[in-house]
């Protein structure tokens, strides 16, 4: 398996073993009751995040037989009712240090300014929010699941490339509708492109029998375009938009080409691997919040391996530093942005069956390395909490 033999060859290179202790890696995830929805879009699996963090336990234990290191994952999973501080602190006082976290934002930023957390390191592998990567970064919290601004980065480099200069968008009604819909605005600007006309999506019943009446009236009145970007971040109308509008043009956003952490149709770069294992753990697809998690417990068992170390801090300033460099599937290295935490990563854009590009692009330039055209560079980050590091 490439990513066994890549990393059995550095630690191989390495000489000294580490101690036998297991080093404990915590799984904390809050569940969330699901929210209603006006299509009947399958559930997430009840495993989502925590079978990539489980399958990347199993990798890193593969290494750790060359070094001596053992790995143990404890999960924790708080109710929807449950006192998520108070299963923390229980967590912290039991002596986590390394939390792989499938959260909401509010819980993250509770957690990390916890006193008793000062200490440890928290890799955030659910909450996309922009802004927990900027104004709301914490120093104790790095980011494998790729922000918001990433995605729709991605997104807009494609749109430039593929020279798509008149854009239309239709926004959905649920907060992170909004913010996606915002995050493309900014994307777009940011790349020399603007919207030619957008509108609010104002229907509030399932669409399955109606969409053929009722999407050309809607967006007969959108200017000409070349693309239409639909945000629909819960899938609740988009796929009844696609072959419904009045004018035919290819769509994008949240539905029909996506920019995605990850996605099952990834298959180059030894990504097949990869796949496969995962599909012979869990009987499904890999999602961006299954990599996420991956990644997390991947860059924690990179760390202890090539800078020989359990310490959090150690950890912590290893994957900050210009020598991370951990096996991904993507084409290339992954590594965190020191300005903000951020795990770097192409960011692939995918329809349901095959992959579309892979960004960045080419011709998309940056004076030390491309990934970082994805999202804040360092001269936009809003983040103070990494000011030691730039």
């Amino acid at each position: 398996m490439r990513f066994i033999s890549y990393t059995a060859a550095a630690v191989l290179s390495l000489g000294m073993p580490l101690a036998a202790e297991p080093l404990r890696i915590d799984w904390l995830e809050r569940q969330v009751t699901p929210p209603p929805v006006l299509s009947n879009m399958l559930a997430d699996p009840e495993d989502l995040g925590l079978a990539g963090a489980r399958l990347s336990r199993d990798d890193i234990a593969t290494t750790g037989k060359f070094t001596g290191q053992e790995y143990q994952l404890i999960e924790t999973a708080v109710p929807p009712e449950g006192d998520f501080l108070a299963a923390a602190r229980d967590l912290l006082a039991q002596g986590a240090r390394l939390i792989v976290l499938e959260a909401p934002a509010a819980d993250l930023l509770a957690l990390a300014d916890l006193p008793e957390a000062k200490d440890a390191l928290i890799l955030n592998a659910a909450a996309p929010e922009t802004t927990l990567r900027g104004a709301d970064c914490r120093a104790n919290v790095l980011h494998t699941l790729p922000s918001t601004a990433m995605r729709t980065d991605a997104l807009a480099q494609l749109i430039a490339a593929r020279r798509w200069d008149d854009l239309a968008l239709i926004e959905g009604p649920m907060p992170e509708d909004a913010a996606f819909a915002q995050s493309l605005r900014d994307s777009l600007t940011k790349f020399g492109l603007e919207l030619a006309g957008e509108k609010a999506w104002p229907f509030q019943a399932n669409m399955r029998r109606a969409a053929a009446a009722e999407v050309p009236l809607f967006t007969q009145d959108l200017p000409e375009h070349d693309l239409l970007l639909v945000a629909d971040e819960r899938g609740d109308f988009a796929r009844y938009v696609a072959y419904n509008t009045w004018a035919s043009r290819p769509l994008a956003g949240s539905e029909g080409a996506v920019p995605q952490g990850w996605s099952g149709v990834v298959e180059q770069n030894g990504a097949a691997q990869l796949q496969g294992r995962f599909r012979d753990l869990t009987g499904r697809e890999m999602q961006p919040e299954d990599y996420a998690a991956w990644a997390a417990v991947a860059a924690i068992g990179d760390a202890v391996t090539r800078a020989a170390t359990t310490d959090p801090a150690a950890i912590r300033a290893y994957l900050l530093s210009d020598k991370a460099r951990i096996a991904g599937f993507l084409g290339r290295p992954l590594s965190f942005r020191p300005w903000d935490g951020q795990m770097r990563q192409p960011i692939p854009i995918v329809t349901p069956h095959a992959v579309v590009a892979l960004t960045p692009l080419e011709g998309f330039l940056h004076a030390t390395n491309e990934l970082d055209t994805l999202g804040p560079d360092r001269p936009e980050t809003l983040c103070k909490a990494f000011g030691e590091t730039q």
